[in-house]
């Protein structure tokens, strides 16, 4: 086969030894020119021969790696830049200076021909770890090194920081095996933010879908952050990338033209002559249209393939299963990832919701999928505030949401819970601020969500209050406790390790300074909190990911779960509406471990009788009264349990000797 011939697949810049094939789908543009740029900016034009079902197509020879490029159209009679959607690359960082117009266009980042081929993996193979055994971590890519001091100076907030030797022995130490990283697909920043000299820090604007974002890189965007999931993969670390598919940055009627909106009407979603605004960004990608589906495809391929990704979390993933205003499991986008042989490999999350009509989707996605599940966050957040008429519920969420999400799928369809997210307060915040505090954003304090079920227990912010700052930490140790002994996979903030506070603000987006770059300032508070919930970690992944496969599929209904008062008699139905405190009974068959949550919401003690009935010697995992989490073994008959608090206790009687006494 000719090497030197055009064709239309794969789309976008194709690199041979002999030169490189360009093709793009334009089908209401095909006059568009293909433009390459010299050293000096200044460019020559290509004129893109061949046609095909909406393709335009040449190849170039004498093409190398390195060569930037983009096309042009026709706008108001000017010639106008654009960059190509299937780009894996960008010359810079994107920004303009609004108002952003044809000539404007020509000041942006210009895409670049890269060499597929040239990256190493050094055999390193992905860790392929088990749903049940993960805990996602998430993470800004900036905001995690930021301000490490010990990650070297021209390393902090880059892709490579985060595979410095002080974040890997970190991983290590706080047993994370899942980073899951807010977007890097390259972002620009929308026109009020680049008004106000801000940026979209969190990178939920994608330009462009396949290409790194340069923010983060010294040099070269693309092998530096193949270099971090290679050396992540090496340490048994997988990477779970945040992907924004529903809306791009050309942002609504009259956003900037960047790519799609020159190239194709039905990549986005019109209501007769306007855009549909599902996101509340103004302009939602048509994923029931084909042109978008392929693009949404081929970009989520590329990352498996060419980055090896280990999964995917989705924004505002209700949008993806639109055909028009309506959401359906068997949307189209669905049904090709099911059926796709690289992507129904990989770990799937949704955020199953979006703004627009019967937007809350949640237990509705599709076999495969996982879905992220606001249900324990507001639950257990009401609950330990003291909130009353929550206990049922909490009661549900514990043990997985099966009204949700049945067990007969579990682990396929475990949810996915979480406490705290990018959006909304940290741990430390949810326990200092009573109120968002957003005022930084420059929009009066009015955005943010404002029911964060939170608490300050006396002083709104940082208190020296001693009295305080100790509930506060019992509360974050309720939390995490709640979070991570709940059956389901536990999503955890990054900055939370680290106790950090974004001062109250709780829409942190366009803060790319301290507000959101991690503390790594250390305290005796901190650092007891960071050791305490390593612990809580491992023992999860010692002692609840078991009971999780027992109640998982075929085995679930073969197990033992009791609901007892404080003098260890079942619960009746009239129990649910009186009482706070309660005893969570699990044991794995008919004789195998035994798990014992004792949860006392109540502002006074509560001395729980304990299950004797196979003479348990309870041993103690975590009690939050506890900043140290002295685990101790052969508690028997009762148990104080502190106010506002909770313990969690394990028996293994396959550890008792003939004679009934305790194995060491």
């Amino acid at each position: 086969m000719n090497d030197m011939v055009s064709r239309p697949y794969p789309l976008g810049a194709t690199l041979s030894k002999t030169g490189c094939n360009f093709s793009i789908y334009a089908p209401a543009n095909p006059k568009i020119q293909l433009v390459l740029f010299n050293e000096d900016d200044s460019y020559r034009t290509v004129e893109l021969k061949h046609h095909y079902a909406g393709v335009v197509h040449t190849f170039v020879p004498e093409i190398r790696a390195g060569q930037r490029y983009g096309y042009l159209i026709k706008h108001n009679e000017e010639s106008h830049y654009i960059a190509d959607p299937y780009a894996k690359s960008l010359s810079g960082p994107l920004s303009y200076h609004p108002p952003f117009d044809s000539k404007q266009s020509f000041s942006l980042p210009k895409c670049v021909v890269i060499d597929e081929q040239e990256f190493d993996w050094e055999g390193v193979q992905k860790p392929y770890r088990p749903l049940d055994e993960m805990v996602l971590f998430e993470t800004h890519v900036k905001g995690a090194t930021k301000l490490h001091p010990d990650v070297a100076p021209k390393d902090q907030g880059t892709y490579l920081g985060l595979i410095s030797e002080a974040m890997l022995t970190f991983y290590k130490d706080e047993q994370i095996n899942t980073l899951q990283l807010l977007p890097i697909a390259a972002c620009m920043h929308e026109p009020h933010l680049l008004e106000m000299n801000k940026v979209n820090y969190w990178g939920y604007n994608p330009y462009v879908f396949m290409a790194p974002d340069p923010r983060y890189a010294h040099h070269d965007a693309v092998n530096e952050l193949k270099t971090v999931i290679r050396e992540l993969h090496r340490a048994g670390i997988e990477v779970i990338l945040d992907v924004v598919y529903n809306h791009t940055a050309e942002g609504g009627e009259n956003g900037p033209i960047f790519n799609l909106k020159a190239l194709d009407p039905n990549y986005y979603l019109i209501h007769g002559t306007h855009f549909a605004n599902f996101t509340g960004c103004g302009n939602t990608v048509n994923l029931s249209s084909q042109s978008s589906l392929n693009l949404v495809m081929d970009t989520l391929r590329y990352w498996v393939q060419a980055y090896h990704i280990d999964g995917f979390r989705f924004d505002l993933a209700a949008t993806l299963g639109r055909n028009g205003d309506n959401f359906s499991r068997d949307a189209a986008f669905f049904k090709a990832v099911a059926q796709d042989p690289i992507l129904k490999q990989v770990k799937l999350i949704a955020e199953p919701w979006d703004i627009g009509p019967n937007g809350y989707q949640v237990g509705n996605f599709p076999f495969g999928w996982n879905e992220t599940n606001d249900k324990l966050r507001d639950i257990a957040r009401s609950f330990w505030r003291g909130d009353s008429g929550y206990l049922k519920e909490l009661a549900t969420r514990l043990m997985g949401s099966r009204d949700l999400y049945s067990a007969a799928n579990w682990p396929f369809k475990l949810t996915v819970n979480y406490i705290t997210y990018h959006d909304g307060f940290t741990l430390q915040d949810l326990v200092s601020y009573k109120h968002k505090h957003n005022e930084a954003n420059g929009e009066q304090n009015r955005d943010g969500h404002g029911d964060n079920r939170s608490e300050n227990y006396g002083e709104e912010g940082e208190t020296f209050n001693v009295t305080i700052k100790s509930k506060r930490e019992r509360q974050k140790r309720n939390l995490l406790a709640t979070l991570l002994f709940s059956f389901g996979i536990p999503h955890v903030l990054f900055a939370d390790i680290l106790s950090h506070s974004q001062q109250g603000n709780n829409n942190a987006y366009c803060q790319d300074n301290d507000i959101s770059w991690i503390n790594w300032e250390e305290t005796l508070a901190k650092n007891a909190f960071r050791r305490w919930l390593s612990k809580l970690i491992q023992a999860r992944q010692t002692y609840m990911v078991p009971f999780i496969r027992a109640f998982s599929g075929e085995r679930r209904n073969h197990n033992r779960v009791f609901w007892r008062r404080v003098d260890g008699e079942m619960m009746q139905q009239e129990d649910w509406n009186r009482l706070s405190s309660v005893a969570l009974h699990l044991g794995i068959g008919e004789h195998g471990e035994e798990l014992l949550y004792l949860i006392n919401q109540t502002r006074a003690p509560a001395r729980f009788s304990l299950p004797s009935d196979r003479n348990q010697r309870w041993q103690l995992l975590c009690d939050t009264n506890d900043m140290h989490n002295h685990l101790s073994k052969d508690i028997e008959k009762e148990r104080m349990q502190l106010p506002v608090s909770m313990s969690i206790l394990y028996f293994n009687p396959k550890a008792e000797t003939k004679d009934g006494s305790h194995k060491a």
